[in-house]
């Protein structure tokens, strides 16, 4: 999983991204993809 100062660059990365919010972070999480995790914050 990436930490990122950006979520906007991950989110364009694939089409299957969804941005989620967890206990204050944000998450980027793909169903379809797995490598394509990353959380901010």
């Amino acid at each position: 999983m990436k930490v990122v100062n950006s979520i906007k660059t991950i989110k364009k990365r694939h089409k299957d991204c969804q941005v989620v919010r967890r206990r204050g972070r944000i998450y980027v999480i793909n169903k379809t993809n797995r490598r394509f995790k990353a959380r901010q914050g």
